[in-house]
């Protein structure tokens, strides 16, 4: 009688009810007794294994590879042949690395033995802009796709340009009770908002996508102002002596002052240069580097200025004499100031004169130094004329104290005779008219006064030639 054999796995085996672990039985039962018979798991694992073979037909590697190519578009015509297993590709393509795309497809597929790529790279025309629209659509596609983030971005801007004005106004006002050059606070505030506004710059770059270049300006700012430096070296050297200016004030609004060759009264500084109304009524614009580095000479921060003329008496007038009378017209006149006294000095002994230097002081801030000499050479020649004092001409005019000798010779021409007695006789001296006019200013001089106020209603009907803010304005 045979048994039944029954399997319910690896390790698992029985008979009936009866179950054993740890091995595989076969059980053969022959007439009254069985025996058991143990197969090893190998053997029992290659029987239940069926082998298929699973074999790509060449149409079927020649329809897929089709379809492939021909979704691309980058083929024109496609064709793919397979014989053997072998792809023979052909056809013509635009780019050398579509041809090479198409070898790594056909080579990658199941059951291809080779691949022949015969396809050809077309060269193209000279006026074939398909590269050119097909950059413009995906840089099109690419705007529209950070249109949302670059929207982000311009209104973060706003925000920061608006967070960067409200930080410098209110460093501003608090600089205000500290700081009395308005350039100075302008400046420090400005750099007190500098950082706000490259944190707010960096998180619009950072916002667009444009990660790399938010660190490049940070990274590169050094870099950006060094450049920046060396090509505007001369607009920055006159901006921070346009700083230097308003902190130590060398002249104010109004000043006379002389520098650079240019004389004329100050009527404003800006970042870039200092704007002079000189005595003729016009502009000049020096730079503030060049003012701040020049010799600059302010006629207004000390109004006594002094004040000179040079007058030549003759050889035989008395030099105290003329002294005392150039003195008596100094003193009497309302212009001249006391203290410091006047003076009259001897300069040079000249071919025909002796040459008396008369000097003294004016208060410039009241008086018109040059209305002021005028009228006090007008009342020193009266009074020289009233005094008797000559004042000869060094061109012209030869004097003979002695008088001119002349001879009288007795018969015609050429005729010797003895001498007539002669008679030395004195040239008598040149009648001169005083002047009529004793007064301190003729109307010609046209007053002592000042003629700043005049300049300075000038400036103000004149157009200004550069506008800005006054930094001499506190």
């Amino acid at each position: 009688m045979r048994g039944v054999l029954s399997f319910s796995g690896p390790g698992v085996c029985g008979v009936g009810k009866r179950v054993f672990a740890g091995c595989w039985w076969a059980v053969l039962w022959a007439g009254g007794g069985g025996v058991w018979a143990q197969e090893t798991a190998e053997d029992v694992a290659a029987a239940r294994t069926v082998a298929v073979e699973s074999v790509v037909t060449d149409p079927e590697i020649q329809a897929r590879l089709s379809r492939i190519m021909e979704a691309t578009g980058w083929f024109e015509p496609v064709e793919v042949r397979v014989d053997q297993g072998v792809v023979f590709l052909g056809g013509m393509t635009g780019s050398a690395t579509h041809r090479e795309w198409a070898g790594r497809l056909a080579g990658n597929t199941e059951d291809v033995v080779a691949v022949v790529n015969q396809i050809e790279v077309s060269e193209g025309t000279l006026l074939d802009l398909a590269p050119a629209w097909s950059e413009v659509r995906a840089i099109g596609a690419g705007a529209v796709r950070m249109l949302p983030l670059l929207v982000t971005g311009a209104l973060l801007l706003v925000v920061t340009w608006i967070a960067t004005k409200a930080v410098s106004r209110g460093a501003g006002r608090v600089l205000s009770r500290r700081m009395q050059s308005p350039l100075l606070r302008s400046v420090v505030a400005r750099a007190i908002a500098v950082p706000v506004f490259l944190l707010g710059l960096y998180l619009v770059l950072k916002v667009s996508g444009l990660t790399r270049l938010a660190v490049t300006v940070l990274g590169g700012t050094g870099l950006l102002g060094l450049v920046i430096g060396f090509a505007f070296r001369d607009i920055a050297e006159n901006f921070l002596a346009s700083i230097l200016i308003s902190m130590q004030r060398p002249f104010k609004g109004g000043d006379l002052i002389e520098v650079a060759g240019f004389k004329g009264y100050v009527q404003s500084v800006n970042t870039r240069s200092t704007l002079l109304m000189q005595v003729d009524g016009n502009h000049v614009q020096i730079p503030n580097a060049t003012i701040y580095k020049g010799t600059i000479v302010n006629f207004t921060a000390n109004p006594r200025s002094r004040f000179e003329f040079v007058v030549g008496i003759g050889y035989d007038d008395s030099i105290s004499g003329a002294q005392a009378v150039a003195m008596k017209v100094l003193e009497n006149h309302p212009a001249v100031m006391k203290d410091p006294e006047p003076l009259v000095l001897v300069d040079t002994l000249g071919a025909a004169t002796i040459n008396l230097s008369v000097l003294f002081w004016v208060d410039i801030s009241k008086y018109s130094g040059l209305k002021v000499r005028s009228a006090v050479i007008r009342l020193t020649k009266r009074a020289f004329d009233q005094a008797g004092i000559s004042m000869p001409d060094e061109a012209r005019e030869v004097v003979f104290p002695q008088g001119v000798p002349v001879h009288m010779v007795e018969g015609g021409a050429g005729e010797r005779g003895s001498p007539a007695a002669h008679t030395a006789s004195r040239a008598t001296p040149v009648s001169r008219r005083p002047e009529a006019d004793d007064s301190a200013a003729t109307e010609a001089e046209g007053g002592l006064e000042n003629d700043a106020e005049d300049i300075e209603r000038q400036a103000r009907t004149a157009r200004e030639p550069e506008s800005g803010q006054n930094l001499l304005e506190s």
